[in-house]
């Protein structure tokens, strides 16, 4: 009987157990979020047909685009990682540090004396 009660409680203790998938498909997003806004920023400010595309919102000119499609992008990025990982435990100090180092490029390029030797 006590072998029983232990596979029992060792099978829920199983299925209890916490995964950290969900959080860092978020950290992760987010960092490349970050990174996308950035590139399409420059992208729209050195190119007249990207500057052109990225108008969605004519007074507001090319930041509507920009902004909206970086959105888009990294709301399609979460909800693909969240499907892949949220069972899953994953490697959160790697995820973490690529999120940040993308977030400190992102940081980087968006700094306007960087961004104007590209």
């Amino acid at each position: 009987m006590s072998a029983q009660v232990r596979t029992a409680s060792s099978a829920a203790a199983a299925s209890t157990a916490q995964t950290n998938g969900a959080g860092a498909a978020a950290i992760l997003a987010a960092g490349i979020g970050s990174f996308l806004l950035a590139l399409f920023a420059i992208a729209g400010d050195s190119s007249a047909v990207l500057k052109s595309f990225f108008i969605f919102v004519k007074p507001t000119g090319p930041l509507s685009g920009v902004t909206t499609s970086a959105i888009v992008l990294w709301f399609i990025t979460w909800t693909v990682l969240h499907a892949r990982w949220h069972k899953r435990t994953v490697a959160l100090a790697r995820i973490n540090t690529i999120a940040f180092a993308l977030l400190l490029l992102s940081l980087l390029l968006t700094f306007p004396p960087i961004a104007d030797l590209l």
